[in-house]
């Protein structure tokens, strides 16, 4: 009987990761490829991804790009809009922007002998009247959430490690030892 039990959560430790990723990357697929309704599977993908794509080379025209500054203008200036356009967008350029937010990781004193990680996002908090303090985020573990801390300088120690290593470590809640090479070695 333990042969048995011992086996079937190996099995699960194994299947249920693969499982639930491939699902979750089928459920995105199938909800990407729902937003353009084409009466073939995958090609509301396609085109959704190729209107990406062609965004993004666009971007670089001249033209085009001021259009996205006007719209984008437009969006920071209506009342109720401005906050979902502005919070969705620092969030996208938090990871895959060029203004990357969370490459800055750090370790915040709580007491003495007790440290949490996290990820500098503000060096300077002085515009909102808090000279020497830093804001830092602080990802939640097995979740996409955090909780924003702001902190004296003084607290913050700099790591010299690989942000997605350190993510990685936060987010599984401390089991996961990263296979991304560090950039120590």
């Amino acid at each position: 009987m333990n042969w048995i039990v011992k086996n079937f959560l190996r099995g699960l430790v194994i299947l249920v990761p693969i499982v639930l990723t491939g699902y979750l990357f089928y459920e995105a697929f199938l909800w990407i490829d729902r937003l353009l309704a084409f009466p073939v599977p995958g090609v509301g993908f396609l085109v959704t991804f190729l209107i990406v794509l062609l965004t993004g080379v666009l971007a670089s025209n001249f033209f085009v790009r001021e259009f996205f500054v006007l719209t984008e203008w437009v969006f920071s200036k209506a009342p109720l809009v401005r906050i979902v356009y502005a919070s969705i967008k620092d969030l996208l350029e938090a990871f895959v922007g060029d203004k990357k937010r969370f490459n800055r990781p750090v370790a915040v004193a709580l007491s003495s002998s007790v440290r949490t990680l996290g990820f500098v996002t503000q060096d300077d908090l002085e515009f909102i009247s808090l000279p020497g303090f830093v804001a830092v985020y602080l990802p939640f573990c097995y979740s996409v959430a955090g909780s924003l801390i702001i902190v004296s300088s003084s607290q913050v120690e700099r790591l010299d490690a690989d942000s997605a290593q350190v993510m990685a470590l936060i987010v599984s809640g401390g089991v996961s030892r990263s296979s991304i090479p560090s950039r120590k070695g």
